[in-house]
This record gives C-alpha cells, structure tokens and sequence, in this order.
C-alpha cells in the first residue's frame, strides 16, 4: 500500500461508480478491497488535509488502500471525472498512519455476494 483514496459521495451509486472509474479509466490497483467509511469520518479526513472548512458533507463514503504512488495516483485522477470527491492520502500526511491501522477493522463497502457453486463445496 503505497497511498489511501478516501472518497466521499453524495449516494452508494455514485460511490460504487467512482470506484470502478478508479480502476478502468484512471489505471489504478487497489491493495485490498474497498472498505466503508462512515461520511462524517470523511468529511474529517477532507477538513484535516485541506485544511479549510467544509460547505457540504457527504452521504457516502469508502477509503481504499492504492498501489500506485500519492504523486502517481494524482496524476491519473486529474485525467478522469469522477462522480464523486476523490482525496488521495499519502504518508507525508498526519491522518494516513492513522487510517492505515484503522482500515482493518472497517466493514468491505460493497459486500460480495457468495456464488451458487460455493455453497455445494
């Protein structure tokens, strides 16, 4: 894990399409799977790193442990819209160690659903 995208939402589908715009247009792998925040946390995230007080809190949001860069991540995220706010956390910030350890104990964002086949093992 080399950064963290926190992202924050105004709904779960405009959250669920960020995170796959993340990976098919923006060219980024994620380290592990998409984990739930919940939005005030975020909103926290967003108020720590820009240092600025915030005009409209999210409904929904995610963090994700990214392969790619902080600086590399940036990098492709301005080649791409997303429908949501995208915040890149890198280590040179004081929250990303924080949320580092954090992210183990938070729930997956969008829960896979078992396959049919799985049940008959």
């Amino acid at each position: 894990m080399n950064s963290l995208a926190v992202i924050r939402a105004n709904d779960s589908s405009k959250l669920s399409t960020t995170l796959r715009d993340l990976v098919k247009y923006g060219h980024m792998s994620y380290s592990s799977v998409p984990k739930r925040l919940e939005p005030g946390f975020a909103d926290s995230i967003l108020v720590n790193i820009m240092k600025s007080p915030l005009k409209i809190g999210c409904t929904a949001a995610a963090v994700v442990p990214l392969m790619d860069s902080a600086s590399a991540a940036i990098s492709k995220l301005r080649k791409i819209h997303p429908p949501a706010h995208v915040i890149i956390v890198s280590p040179m910030h004081e929250i990303y160690h924080e949320l580092k350890d954090y992210i183990k104990m938070l729930p997956e964002a969008f829960p896979r659903k078992f396959a049919k086949s799985n049940f008959y093992l």
